[in-house]
């Protein structure tokens, strides 16, 4: 059963129903199924294309086969085809790491180093780019499914991101454009494996996403989709607690390119498909900056405002 609570008017949300899932409309504390009829769509994706929030908000009111939203089970509610993750994109973390290395690499102050970084950010956001790489949709799973830590690794990691939800197909699109090809938001909990981000058998090679982001379950998602009218994502707070200690604290505010631009950006060289989901990064606090890792029996309570709260819990692998 989940303990979710939703902020919005109404948001979509996917429940387990027998062995099957089935979409819903969550509206309070109760949830109503959809069915094609419901959504003027066949599916999900195909209603996320050409998304009818209006047509929802009145469902959100009406009478119906409505039940509490206590009495089912949530799991991820999005089916994306892409993922695109961004990486170094909230400017005071940024600032903070390269402060640090330059500190312990050169003879700066710390006052010094951290101007220096600072510059370089905003440098960055005004001439630069946004980085991306891709994760793997089978990585996306619901805070119904338990993080399962994987044995060859004590350092894996938590990183709470806002995710973009696209709605219609955006392809080369302009920063000015992009808004119209979001349709929401949802929370994303993007679980790393510290040891395995960097190659040690070929450093030329760079960064190891692929192992580093990919086990099973590393893309805790949801547990709603809100449609982005009802967000203010572009200063949203988010919050994470680790057996109830705040561990990430911060605003979207301080991103270091905003949703427009990473919309745009992603869009250049791949369409981005309705359903696809775009995180936006993740701030300070992860458990490399706390010397804290991920370990059985932790949980990780992820708050984003008008998103509701992810609960992901923590279990030790038990395959080896």
């Amino acid at each position: 059963m989940t303990t979710s609570t939703l902020d919005a008017p109404f948001a979509l949300a996917r429940y387990r129903e027998g062995g099957a899932v089935r979409l819903g409309l969550a509206a309070g504390d109760r949830i109503r199924p959809l069915d094609a009829e419901d959504l003027g769509a066949a599916d999900l994706n195909g209603f996320l294309a050409a998304p009818d929030w209006d047509r929802l908000a009145a469902l959100a009111r009406a009478d119906g086969p409505w039940r509490p939203l206590a009495d089912v089970v949530l799991t991820a509610p999005v089916e994306p085809r892409q993922v695109l993750q961004t990486g170094a994109n909230y400017r005071q973390h940024v600032i903070e790491l390269v402060a640090a290395g330059l500190t312990n690499n050169s003879d700066r102050t710390p006052e010094e180093a951290r101007e220096f970084a600072a510059k370089m950010m905003d440098d960055r956001a005004a001439n630069g780019e946004p980085y991306f790489f891709i994760g793997l949709p089978a990585c996306v799973v619901g805070d119904d499914v338990p993080l399962v830590l994987p044995a060859y690794s004590d350092v894996h990691d938590w990183e709470l991101e806002l995710a973009v939800v696209i709605g219609r197909e955006a392809f080369r699109v302009s920063r000015a454009d992009a808004a119209s090809h979001i349709a929401g938001y949802t929370i994303v909990n993007d679980v790393t494996t510290r040891d395995l981000v960097f190659r040690k058998d070929m450093k030329e090679i760079g960064t190891d996403w692929y192992r580093a982001k990919n086990a099973p379950g590393f893309l805790p998602t949801g547990p709603f989709l809100v449609p982005a009218h009802l967000v203010e994502a572009n200063d949203a707070r988010l919050h994470l607690a680790l057996n109830g200690e705040t561990m990430q604290d911060a605003s979207t505010s301080d991103l270091l390119f905003d949703i427009a631009a990473l919309v745009s950006g992603a869009s250049q060289t791949m369409p981005l498909l309705p359903g696809d989901i775009l995180l936006t990064g993740s701030p300070a606090g992860n458990g490399q900056h706390w010397k804290r890792f991920l370990r059985d029996g932790d949980v990780m309570t992820g708050t984003i405002a008008g998103l509701g709260t992810q609960t992901v819990r923590c279990v030790a692998d038990e395959s080896v």
